[in-house]
């Protein structure tokens, strides 16, 4: 593996080497350097290199100046945080053994049922220098299997670049350069080297001269190279994606992709609108949208989605008033979202009245107009739904709405994708729902980056916003984020703005002050996350 050459800046650290690394704003912590395939993402920076960390699994690209071998193990062990922190033991027992696998070290069995007593023979190796084989005796083997095939560990389809079209090569998930599908409603894209590779010799010169090329989705269904389109391709990449996680009720019905040819506008019911969030990403992903109806209350969230869209929603106000009649009036619909207000249903919320009582009840609004929009009997189309709510609600209250819409949440947070915390459920049947979540280039991961000239973070990335205004202060010593002119400061809206992934100035409609603007923000969705979920209707509705 280590003689792949991937990163041959003469830096060191290749492929496979078990090392210390260090990130921005947090410890030192134990990795393993792997191959940009298996991120799923882009290759590395020159001078930079991928890692996977141990205990959570995640990605990161570090300088290589920032790593250390793994057999500096005294030097960057801290033992403060291996007493206090959980998630630290566990990416420190899995470095240790990744490492006596490879050195082929064994230890006495322990008698002791104690985790640390168990670990502590690991420990006293590692401090040691890993002898006897030392630094020699942790290189990664060949063929050991440590690494998936990026097929396995590579699940970014449904990722989309600000253009609308996708990200990444169709066959492999990378690609440097890549060739766009010149029919109208289709978003993928094909690598030059896939093609040269796999179709022939030539295919990717060929293709250029082509205008509109069409991509190999599109083209009739046969054999180019060794390419060949699967009838049920669609069917397999949602079931790749299904979520099961706690499955309890039978598998939401799979819709077989729309020919780029007959795609249509999209129709959009939303419920509990806010500042059309739903409406701002199907926009952004390039979907035209036929209708989008929604409703809300907040006068001040219908201001903003008046201005900002130019008057393209359709307001109908208070869920509770839409009737039957209307549905059938304004329908059919493609898509119907909405997440009702969760103050009764979170935890954190003293006085909550929980799902049935107070404005825990909406949910039930949302449940009657989506049982009403759903196709009837004997009508074959597409039909997406999507509900969302807080992640800090009561047991019971979470198996309720699930027992209702007969789907197991996705969990999905935020801070994956931006500057901030917002962990929330998603129930539905959106193809995909609980693939990874991956940042994209547009998207702004440290706080840091959504910040105004001349004002520099306190931290990199901030805790949960909310309606309130002490939510923006971090930690219980409730510290300010931001420092401007050598005091300590708030987030202006704009940088809240830009940590939601709005526009900037989006909410700045009818003169409404800062702590009108920030409870707007605190109920609203995270742009990268909708956007991540609404990414697959790609393959159904049509496109500018």
């Amino acid at each position: 593996m280590a003689s792949q050459p991937e990163y041959n800046d003469n830096k060191g650290f290749g492929i496979g080497e078990l090392v210390w690394g260090k990130i921005k704003g947090f410890s030192w912590w134990p990795g393993m350097v792997v191959p940009w395939r298996a991120t799923g993402k882009r290759q590395a920076s020159h001078g930079m290199r991928w890692l996977q960390w141990f205990g959570d699994g995640k990605f990161s690209e570090v300088s290589a100046d920032k790593l250390d071998s793994i057999t500096a193990f005294s030097k960057f062990f801290n033992q403060s945080s291996y007493t206090k922190l959980a998630s630290y033991r566990r990416a420190i027992f899995q470095a240790l053994e990744m490492a006596s696998i490879r050195a082929e070290k064994t230890f006495p069995p322990c008698e002791s049922d104690n985790p640390e007593d168990q670990v502590k023979p690991m420990l006293d190796w590692a401090h040691s220098g890993f002898l006897p084989k030392g630094k020699e005796g942790l290189k990664p083997r060949e063929n050991s299997g440590e690494y998936e095939s990026p097929c396995q560990t590579t699940k970014i389809s449904y990722m989309y670049d600000d253009d609308g079209y996708q990200s990444y090569c169709t066959v492999c998930c990378g690609g440097r350069e890549v060739l766009l599908c010149g029919n109208a409603n289709c978003c993928r894209c094909f690598c030059v080297d896939c093609l040269d590779l796999l179709v022939g010799a030539g295919a990717s010169n060929s293709a250029r001269d082509l205008d509109p090329w069409l991509c190999y989705m599109c083209q009739p269904p046969q054999q180019y190279g060794v390419l060949k389109r699967r009838h049920d391709w669609s069917l397999k990449l949602q079931e790749f994606f299904v979520n099961d996680n706690g499955q309890e009720f039978e598998s939401p019905k799979i819709y077989p992709a729309v020919p780029a040819e007959q795609r249509r506008p999209i129709r959009v019911l939303s419920l509990f609108d806010g500042i059309a969030t739903g409406y701002l990403v199907l926009k952004d992903l390039g979907f035209k949208v036929d209708m989008y109806i929604a409703s809300e209350v907040c006068e001040d969230s219908i201001s903003v989605g008046v201005v900002r869209h130019e008057g393209r929603i359709k307001y109908v106000h208070d869920v509770r008033n839409i009737t039957r009649k209307n549905i059938a009036e304004w329908g059919p619909f493609d898509l119907v979202i909405g997440g009702s207000p969760c103050n009764d249903l979170s935890i954190v919320n003293p006085a909550r009245k929980g799902l049935y009582e107070g404005t825990g009840r909406l949910f039930f609004e949302f449940y009657r107009l989506l049982s009403e929009a759903k196709p009837k009997e004997g009508e074959d189309r597409p039909f997406f739904w999507m509900f969302e709510n807080v992640v800090a609600m009561g047991v019971n209250d979470k198996r309720d709405i699930s027992r209702f819409l007969e789907c197991n949440p996705v969990m999905i947070d935020a801070i994956e994708v931006s500057a901030a915390h917002r962990a929330r459920y998603f129930w539905g049947n959106l193809p995909g729902m609980n693939r990874p979540l991956c940042a994209s280039g547009m998207d702004k991961l440290e706080l840091q980056d959504c910040l105004e000239h001349g004002r520099v973070a306190k931290f990199g990335k901030v805790r949960t916003i909310t309606t309130r205004s002490n939510s923006i202060k971090q930690g219980k010593d409730q510290h300010f984020p931001v420092i401007m002119n050598g005091k300590e400061d708030i987030l202006w809206c704009t940088e809240l703005e830009r940590i939601f992934g709005f526009p900037v100035h989006y909410t700045d409609v009818s003169n409404m002050g800062r702590g009108a603007r920030q409870k707007l923000l605190g109920r609203a969705w995270s742009v990268p996350v909708i956007r991540h979920l609404f990414a697959p209707l790609k393959d159904y509705f049509a496109c500018e």
